[in-house]
Parts: C-alpha cells; structure tokens; sequence
C-alpha cells in the first residue's frame, strides 16, 4: 500500500466525518440521549471504505466527486454502523469491543444501542429521499441500498451466519453468508457511486462486479485476521469467530487456501477496471489494500 494511497484514504475520510456529523446536527428533533448514542457511534475511528468507494467511483466515471455522491457516501456510512451496532448485540455476535472503543450496547445499555441502530438505518434513506436532486436518481440509489441491506442481502447473511454456528460449514455455506452479509455492501457502494456519475450500462456491470470481488476479499481477509491478529490491532476481540464456531473461509478452506483466495479476488477487481484506462489508480490499490490490510 503507497503512502500516497494511504493519505488519500485517510482525507477521504475524515471528509465523511465532517460530512456525517453536519448531517447528524442538521436533525433536530432527535432525542437527547439517542443522538449522544448515535453521535458515539458514528464518531468511532473507521477507515470509511464504503463511502470513499462510492465518491471514487463516481469520481472515476465523471470526473468529480458530485453533491450527490456525497449524500450517498454518507447515507451507506449509516447503514454500516447501524449494522456494527446490531451485530455487537449480545443476542448477535456479542462482543464488548468494536473500533478500539467499548461497543454501543456497552457505552450506553442494550435497548439505547437497538434504537440507535434502528434510527441510523432509516435515517440513511431519509436523506436519499430528501437531498438527492433528481428523484429518478434517488429512487435507483434507495433501491441499490435497500437490496443489499435487507433481507435478501446483508440481513439473510447474518442470519445465515447464526444459523450457522457450531456447524460444518461448507464451501456453498460460506460463499452465501460472505455474498450477502459483507460482498453485496461493497457492491452496493460502487453501484450507487456509478449511478451519482451517471454511468452507463457497461461502466455500472463493470464497478458492481467491481465492488463485490474487493467485498468478497475482503471478508476473506477479515476471517483470516481474526485469527492471526491481536485483539489491540483489530479494534474488536480477536479469535471469535473460533470460539463461536463460526463458519469463515480458514475453518472451510485453510488458511493458505483462504489468502490465495483474497488474493485471486483482488486481481479480478483490478480486471473489471480494465476498460476505464488509466484513471483507475486509486481503486486499483483500494482492491490490493484491501487483500494486504493487518486491521
């Protein structure tokens, strides 16, 4: 990973928490309490690979990051944490740590963290629905998000997950919970940046595919540290998934056969840039980031 990538990353996001905390202030009529729980969360060090994914995808079919694509980073941002919220639920994966920092259940109480979650996910569409410009846009961006946030998407792998502790897992298994639960986010981020663009068919399929390899990867790469890292690095409590009985990539396929996965995926993603040219730099090295990351 460049130092400049690095750097661009890192702008990109302390750029969507300038954005996200405007937008959070611009609502008023929240309660007290909630906002401090959703302000908390929201304010957890991230690396905002979602968001910076949808302005750089945009930004790469109409070179500009436009007001629009801003909105949709922000609004993707919030259907992400709401999901780390929910997830940290003792009922869910249970865990105390998330981003270095006592989890929201935990810095709050169980039923605050629920609501703080519940309240961040819909909030997401309403600002889809009232601050993108042209309501042909915001209706496919609400749709992109939609589908692969609910319960044919990022719902149906978490609850395949649960379904599946304690169970032989098996490559189909594996392959469906990682699609849904994590792969289709991804996806879903490079869509609705190529349609902030205003993409055409070929460059949409293109960034979509696009997304869900470096999605794929990507959960491949965080089964894979959660068996290899600390605990102080992760940000969240390493060797869970073990102890839980998760099913992950190294208890299917080993862990070998698991980083040469993440690694075949990285370079189909950069393969899908391919028809753009040489504009392509900075996902080309978000795709290898992504496989070679140690948080």
């Amino acid at each position: 990973m460049s130092l400049d990538f690095k750097r661009q990353l890192s702008q990109t996001a302390k750029f969507i928490n300038g954005l996200l905390q405007r937008l959070l202030a611009e609502q008023t009529d929240i309660d007290r309490d909630l906002r401090k729980a959703i302000q908390y969360t929201l304010e957890t060090p991230g690396k905002r690979v979602r968001p910076a994914l949808v302005l750089w995808c945009c930004e790469l079919v109409s070179g500009k990051i436009s007001r629009d694509a801003k909105i949709a980073a922000a609004a993707i941002e919030m259907v992400h944490t709401y999901s780390l919220i929910h997830d940290d639920l003792p009922a869910m994966d249970d865990d105390d740590l998330r981003r270095g920092r006592p989890a929201c259940h935990v810095a709050f109480d169980e039923a605050t963290a629920i609501l703080a979650g519940d309240g961040l996910l819909t909030l997401a569409f309403e600002i889809l629905a009232k601050e993108i410009c042209d309501p042909a846009m915001a209706v496919k961006l609400i749709e992109q998000l939609s589908l692969a946030a609910g319960p044919s998407g990022m719902v149906a792998g978490q609850m395949a997950d649960l379904k599946a502790e304690r169970t032989k897992g098996t490559k189909k298994l594996i392959e469906y919970i990682h699609l849904n639960k994590t792969a289709k986010m991804f996806r879903a981020a490079a869509a609705m940046g190529a349609i902030c663009g205003r993409a055409s068919k070929k460059q949409f399929d293109s960034l979509s595919e696009y997304g869900l390899k470096i999605g794929l990867g990507f959960q491949i790469a965080d089964d894979i540290l959660d068996v290899s890292g600390s605990s102080e690095r992760l940000g969240k409590t390493a060797g869970k998934d073990i102890k839980a009985g998760k099913a992950t990539y190294p208890s299917v396929f080993g862990m070998k056969k698991s980083m040469q996965l993440s690694q075949k995926l990285a370079d189909e993603a950069v393969a899908c840039l391919k028809s753009f040219g040489t504009k392509t730099d900075i996902l080309r090295q978000l795709a290898l980031a992504l496989f070679q990351r140690t948080k």
